[in-house]
C-alpha cells in the first residue's frame, strides 16, 4: 500500500465512528416521502450523544439534542396536505436536505404473500388480472410508494431498508398489487397525497409479525416462543443425523434421478440439509423486529393487512394472536386505535372456514377495524388470487369510513343475531346497505343444526333485512352456518354488491 492509501486508512480507522455518527434520520425521511397530513409528525433519526438537532420544515423549526445512545426525535405541528414539494431540512454536526416532501395521508401494507404480490409478472405466477393496462395508467406523482426491504432478526432493529418511489408505469410493477389499487382509489377519491409504506413477506405466520414481549404474554404465543426453541435445541442433533445420513441419501437421489430418466419423468429433489431454525424467516418476532419496530414512530393514517394463511393449522390461537398484534402496534405507535382494514382469507381447496372465523372473531374484540370479504373473488387452485383490484378498492371503501367518516355503504353483510320462528331460523345482519340481494339465483351456501350440532343443508330466503333458514330435517333449528367451506359457494350480497362474510352463530 502506497503512502497516501495507507494516511487514508488510518483516517477512516482513527475517525471513522465520528463520521457516519453524523446526524441521520431515519430511512423513512428520503427524497419523495409523504408525511402525514392533521396528526403531530414524528421525525426522527441518530446522531452523536448529546449532539444539537434542529428540524425545518414548512415554516416550522424545532430543536432538541440526541440521548446517550444517540437517537433523537421531535413531531412537527400538525400540517394540511400539501401537494407542494418542499425540502425536509435536519441540522446537526452537519446538514440533511431531505426533497420533494409531500403532505397526505400515509398507510401502512403489511401481511404475507398476498399482500407481497407486485402488480406484475413474477416467477412464474400467474398475472394479476388487467395487470398490464392497469400499469400503462398509473402515473399518479402524488402517490409515492416505500417498500422495506425483507429482512429478519432476533433481536430489535433500529432501521429498515428501503427508499421512496413515485407512483408511475415502470414503478409501480414492483409495488403490491393491493396496496397500490388501494392507495389509487384512496387518491382518486381524497385529491391529497398518498404515501404507501409496504412491509410484507410470504409465507409467513402472525407471530413472526408481533414483539415478542406480547407473545410471552399468552399461552398462545408461549407456545408458539416453545416450539421455537424446542426447534433450536434439536437443530445439532437433526444436522448431525444428516450428515451421517448424506452419502446413503446422495446415493439413493443419484438412483432416483438415473430412474426417473429413463422412464421420462422429471427428477425428484435433492436432499438439502435441515434448516437452521435460528436463520428461519417464520421465527417468533423476526419480522416485527427488522420489518415493523423500525418503522415506528412514523406517523400514519392506518394499517391494511393481508395475512393468516400461515395460520391456517392454528385458528384457535390466531384468536388471540392476531387481536394482540393489533393491539401492540397501536400501543407503540402511541396514535390510539387507528384503523386496522384486514383481508379476510380469499376461498381455496386448503383454507378451511375456521381461520375466517377467526378473522372474524376480530372484529368483535378488536375496535375501529375493518374486513373485506373475498368470497367472489378467490381462486379454489390458487392460494394466490389474481383479481387484486377489488380487493383494493374494498379497503379503501373500508377506508373512507373508517378513517375520513364517510358516511357510506362500505361493508358487506356482517350477521348480528340470530333467533328462531317455530321451525325457521331467522338471521338479521349489519350493513345491509340499500338491502339484501341474492346474486344469480336463489341464496345458496347455508346450513342448519338442532341442538346435537349435526348440520345439514338448508335452503334459505330474504325477507325484508333478514334471512330465514329452514329444513325439514331440523324442527328446532340452535345453530347456523353460512360458506362453511374451504371453498364456499355463497351468493349472500347487498346491494351495493359487497358479499357477505362466511360465519358460524348459535342460539344463546
Amino acid at each position: 500500500m502506497n503512502t497516501r492509501l495507507l494516511l487514508l486508512a488510518v483516517f477512516f480507522s482513527a475517525f471513522g465512528g465520528a463520521v457516519f455518527a453524523a446526524v441521520r434520520p431515519a430511512p423513512l425521511f428520503a427524497d419523495g416521502a409523504v408525511l402525514q397530513r392533521d396528526l403531530p409528525v414524528a421525525v426522527w433519526g441518530e446522531a452523536n450523544p448529546a449532539e444539537n438537532i434542529t428540524v425545518q420544515f414548512a415554516g416550522h423549526s424545532l430543536s432538541t439534542s440526541a440521548d446517550a445512545s444517540g437517537r433523537w426525535l421531535v413531531r412537527l405541528p400538525p400540517l394540511p396536505a400539501s401537494v407542494e414539494p418542499r425540502s425536509l431540512v435536519i441540522k446537526g454536526d452537519n446538514t440533511v436536505e431531505i426533497r420533494d416532501v409531500l403532505v397526505g395521508e400515509v398507510w401502512l401494507c403489511g401481511g404475507q404473500s398476498n399482500m407481497e404480490r407486485q402488480l406484475g409478472l413474477r416467477g412464474g405466477q400467474k398475472p394479476i388480472v388487467n395487470w398490464q393496462e392497469e400499469a400503462a395508467t398509473a402515473n399518479f406523482p402524488l402517490i409515492r410508494m416505500f417498500t422495506v426491504k425483507q429482512a429478519h432478526s432476533d433481536t430489535v432493529r433500529n432501521t429498515a431498508s428501503g427508499s421512496w418511489q413515485i407512483c408511475n408505469p415502470v414503478n409501480v410493477v414492483q409495488f403490491s398489487a393491493v396496496g397500490y389499487f388501494f392507495g389509487r382509489d384512496l387518491f382518486l377519491k381524497l385529491g391529497v397525497p398518498v404515501g404507501l409504506v409496504h412491509s410484507s413477506w410470504g409465507g409467513t405466520p402472525v407471530e413472526a409479525w408481533t414483539s415478542r414481549e406480547v407473545l410471552a404474554a399468552s399461552p398462545e404465543g408461549n407456545a408458539s416462543l416453545a416450539v421455537h426453541a424446542k426447534s433450536v435445541a434439536d437443530s445439532p442433533a437433526k444436522l448431525e443425523r444428516y450428515t451421517a445420513d448424506e452419502p446413503r441419501l446422495r446415493s439413493e437421489y443419484e438412483a432416483a434421478v438415473a430412474a426417473a430418466k429413463l422412464a421420462g419423468k422429471p427428477a425428484p429433489a435433492a436432499p438439502t440439509p435441515p434448516r437452521d431454525p435460528k436463520s428461519d424467516k417464520n421465527r417468533p418476532s423476526c419480522l416485527f423486529n427488522a420489518m415493523i419496530q423500525p418503522l415506528v414512530p412514523y406517523t400514519l393514517r392506518g394499517v391494511i393487512w393481508y395475512q393468516g394463511e400461515s395460520n391456517n393449522g392454528r385458528p384457535a390461537a390466531y384468536r388471540t394472536l392476531f387481536p394482540a398484534a393489533i393491539a401492540d402496534w397501536r400501543a407503540r405507535w402511541g396514535q390510539g386505535d387507528f384503523p386496522f382494514l384486514f383481508v379476510q382469507i380469499a376461498p381455496f381447496k386448503t383454507m378451511t372456514p375456521d381461520i375466517r372465523e377467526a378473522q372474524r372473531y376480530t372484529l368483535s374484540v378488536s375496535p375501529a377495524t375493518a374486513m373485506v370479504v373475498t368470497t367472489d373473488v378467490g381462486d379454489a387452485e390458487d392460494i394466490h388470487p389474481t383479481n387484486k383490484a377489488p380487493v383494493g378498492a374494498r379497503l379503501a371503501l373500508a377506508a373512507r369510513a373508517l378513517a375520513y367518516g364517510e358516511k357510506i355503504v362500505w361493508s358487506g353483510p356482517a350477521v348480528r343475531s340470530l333467533s328462531t320462528d317455530g321451525a325457521f331460523a331467522v338471521l338479521t345482519f349489519d350493513h345491509v346497505g340499500g338491502g339484501l340481494v341474492a346474486k344469480d339465483g336463489p341464496l345458496r351456501g347455508f346450513e342448519i343444526a338442532g341442538a346435537d350440532r349435526k348440520f345439514v343443508p338448508a335452503s334459505a330466503s330474504i325477507v325484508g333485512e333478514t334471512v330465514r333458514v329452514f329444513s325439514p330435517s331440523v324442527s328446532a333449528p340452535a345453530a347456523v352456518r353460512f360458506g362453511w367451506a374451504n371453498v364456499p359457494d355463497v351468493n349472500l350480497f347487498n346491494s351495493e354488491l359487497l358479499p357477505a362474510s362466511p360465519f358460524t352463530l348459535q342460539t344463546h
